[in-house]
């Protein structure tokens, strides 16, 4: 039976691979998810990076494992207040469209109203077209706030101009 779990920090070798996978390199073309062809390199994150996020008092990771026990997906969380930020929400290439993104968003809205928060926000690449309206079909709307793109080389060097939309979704009209 498939299941989400808190992950930690023992799970860091999987999450990396996954999550590098899923955004970066040859691997990641085989999904539609890939930022391959905006930032050169294979990194997106790092184990020091997987390991920074894990510590912050507000936030988690939520692991998606198969019947069989493998990683297959993952999403990052963190409470700002009344608000949830969501980031990183990677699926296996070879395992998109089967609904794990699906799942993972519905956990992290659950997630969202446990901890009392109103909405969930995201940074999305603007040039993301198809990512974008998957999590509009899934209720998240454009906010009209944007960010440069302000990444590390050492997670790779964009190869136009990149800048980032914020969306987000309303989760509770009342909080309590």
């Amino acid at each position: 039976m498939p299941s989400i779990t808190t992950a930690s920090e023992r799970d860091i070798p999987p999450l990396l691979h996954l999550i590098n996978r899923a955004y970066r390199g040859e691997a990641s073309k085989k999904g539609w998810t890939t930022e391959a062809d905006l930032l050169e390199g294979e990194l997106r994150t790092d184990a020091d990076g997987l390991a920074e996020l894990l510590q912050r008092e507000h936030a988690v990771i939520l692991k998606y494992t198969d019947a069989a026990g493998n990683l297959t997906g993952c999403v990052f969380l963190e409470k700002h207040g009344d608000r949830l930020y969501l980031g990183m929400l990677s699926v296996d290439p070879e395992q998109q469209a089967q609904g794990i993104g699906k799942h993972l968003l519905a956990a992290a809205e659950a997630h969202a109203l446990q901890n009392g928060c109103r909405s969930i926000y995201m940074r999305v690449l603007s040039q993301r077209s198809e990512l974008i309206a998957w999590y509009e079909r899934h209720g998240y709307g454009h906010t009209g706030e944007t960010q440069p793109y302000e990444g590390s080389p050492k997670f790779g060097i964009p190869t136009e101009p990149l800048v980032f939309t914020i969306m987000g979704k309303m989760v509770a009209d009342r909080v309590g």
